[in-house]
């Protein structure tokens, strides 16, 4: 059996498909985009995040490291040089306060399954189930072909929660398993999709098509961001694309918030979103109501 990195498995979610779920985030993501709420998600190796304010002093990790890229300078304060570490784990392992932790762990699917299993009897009286996130979910097919396959065999209600950046051969691949996606939308326009999330949107939308006509079960799901797509205009555009498309039982809108913003300096990496405000609920409706107009089913996150 194959094996993938996961850096999170979520219990008792309600927001990642129907009924009470377990979520299974796997790592690496084809995307940038410059808000996205799980910056640990998007490299394909494991990582290193620092959180200081945890920070004892007492040392541990500055002992351990082969790469020495832990110190304590003169005046006692804590440094930890990035560009030095190999992501081994060993100050981890050290670190009792937690101030240093490993996001990203290799599982098999056996141990995947084992603690998606903890929670059956709440998927089978909620109508839940499974769902795998990520980053891209889809980027490590063959690991989530084995846990859906494993997924149906135990009878559970399975969902993937994909942004279609990846070939259609990795579609191909699960959808046979797959009782429902989560399919993200960001911007119609190419180039303000590019600027976006660094990469063109053509794949995307010709995937989302494809799954569409394979008579797929789809919630899309449109993240609300400020200067984005937060007009009537660009709702509109993804209104008129979707109506077009079968199978989609509802389209989701995700309000922008600043909740990641903690992980990025725990990892080292640039905040882009800084300053950024999540939208009011009367400009939530006012985006709403783009697709009630078009008798889309449609919900606010």
């Amino acid at each position: 059996m194959a094996d993938g990195l996961v850096f999170n498995i979520q219990r008792f979610s309600i927001h990642d498909g129907p009924g009470i779920r377990t979520t299974v985030f796997l790592k690496g993501c084809g995307l940038r985009c410059f808000w996205c709420h799980n910056p640990e998600s998007l490299s394909t190796l494991p990582q290193v995040q620092f959180f200081p304010q945890k920070c004892i002093g007492c040392g541990k990790c500055v002992e351990v490291c082969p790469k020495k890229a832990h110190a304590i300078d003169a005046n006692g304060r804590r440094e930890f040089r990035r560009e030095l570490c190999r992501h081994c784990g060993r100050c981890v392992d050290v670190c009792y306060a937690e101030a240093l932790v490993m996001t990203g762990k290799h599982m098999t699917v056996s141990e995947v399954m084992d603690e998606v299993m903890k929670d059956k009897l709440f998927y089978d009286n909620s109508g839940g189930g499974v769902t795998y996130s990520g980053g891209e979910p889809l980027l490590q097919r063959e690991f989530i072909k084995e846990l859906l396959v494993e997924s149906k065999k135990n009878g559970l209600n399975t969902a993937v929660d994909t942004a279609g950046n990846v070939p259609w051969e990795a579609f191909e691949q699960v959808l046979p398993y797959v009782d429902l996606f989560l399919y993200d939308i960001k911007v119609m326009d190419p180039d303000k999709h590019r600027y976006a999330t660094g990469v063109n949107n053509r794949q995307l939308l010709v995937n989302l098509q494809h799954l569409a006509s394979c008579k797929a079960n789809i919630w899309i799901r449109i993240p609300v961001i400020p200067g984005v797509n937060d007009n009537v205009p660009e709702m509109r555009a993804i209104a008129d694309f979707v109506e077009c498309l079968s199978g989609v039982e509802v389209v989701e809108l995700l309000p922008f918030h600043r909740l990641g913003e903690g992980k990025y300096e725990s990892l080292g990496m640039e905040y882009k979103a800084r300053g950024y405000n999540s939208p009011s609920d009367e400009k939530m409706q006012e985006l709403a109501e783009v697709f009630e107009q078009k008798n889309l089913p449609v919900k606010r996150g």
